[in-house]
């Protein structure tokens, strides 16, 4: 769909499909529902609208990312990094499940690529992994998953993380990441009595705690390879406050989890104007992923 983006934290977006339903209050401005694919194609968003499966020219384009591998880590430093649907869900239930299996075996087969899967349906994931997705049961979670491929979530405050975080850690992928954005509310990611009430897991085994055998001194995020923070944009951007983001920022050095601050969005200093990014928030970490 695009070799190049404005999207900070990857190097292209890919969409097998465009089309999607909004879920709850963080898509109410939802940018990909107004973008120009989806005006200039007339595609409906909502339950029950078709979605729209992308050209084959437009499907073949990772696999030319794939060939331009070698020159690309040359340039850059590391593998390139595509942000899968970005007008879409992967895990979309209204989606035809051959398309996705399609998108499966695309995946497998440029191995050298990153693929971001970031999704709002993080409870539809187990039943629509490959059946060739393998697993690593360990404490009673489960792990490894394609080698090549992160999924995320992404979580606007406190209560979407207590809701979605614990599927995120069980279903099992190698790679693991959270989007809070737009953030709406303050998020405590490190580990909430909600979620855990007998407290964290505290092994070192590398993988029942996500730590990859690092002490759990301080506690860890858990299981968690990358945490991106953005307010959210737009004319009509709800507000964020900048303390969100500063103490995400230090549970994340405390965790030595990848902290990437996208954009504050909607904070605003005290005559209403958009700040820029303060220095201390200027931070744009990502883990780093061998073939």
């Amino acid at each position: 769909m695009a070799t190049t983006t404005k999207i900070e934290w990857c190097d292209a977006t890919f969409n097998p499909w465009i089309g999607c339903t909004p879920l709850g209050p963080p898509c109410d401005h939802c940018y990909a529902r107004v973008s120009t694919p989806v005006r200039a194609m007339h595609i409906e968003w909502g339950q029950g609208k078709p979605r729209h499966r992308t050209s084959e020219a437009t499907w073949k384009q990772p696999v030319i990312w794939e060939r331009q591998h070698e020159q690309f880590f040359k340039e850059h430093g590391h593998r390139r990094r595509v942000f899968c649907a970005s007008l879409a869900d992967v895990f979309d239930n209204e989606v035809d499940p051959q398309w996705r299996a399609d998108l499966w075996a695309l995946i497998r087969q440029t191995p050298h690529l990153i693929w971001m899967l970031l999704t709002k349906r993080v409870g539809n994931v187990p039943s629509m992994l490959p059946p060739d997705w393998p697993h690593i049961v360990a404490g009673g979670y489960r792990h490894a998953g394609y080698p090549n491929v992160m999924i995320g979530i992404t979580v606007a405050d406190r209560a979407e993380a207590i809701r979605d975080l614990p599927k995120l850690y069980r279903f099992g992928a190698r790679w693991k990441f959270i989007s809070y954005e737009p953030a709406l509310g303050p998020l405590d990611v490190e580990y909430p009595e909600e979620i855990w009430p007998d407290g964290p897991p505290m092994c070192c085994s590398g993988y029942d705690c996500g730590c990859r055998g690092m002490p759990v001194d301080p506690p860890l995020i858990h299981g968690v390879d990358l945490l991106i923070a953005g307010g959210e944009s737009g004319t009509d951007a709800r507000p964020a406050e900048l303390q969100w983001f500063r103490s995400l920022r230090d549970q994340c050095k405390a965790a030595r989890v990848p902290f990437f601050m996208k954009q504050l969005g909607g904070v605003r200093d005290k005559r209403g104007n958009l700040e820029d990014l303060p220095e201390d928030l200027r931070i744009r970490e990502f883990p780093e992923i061998s073939a």
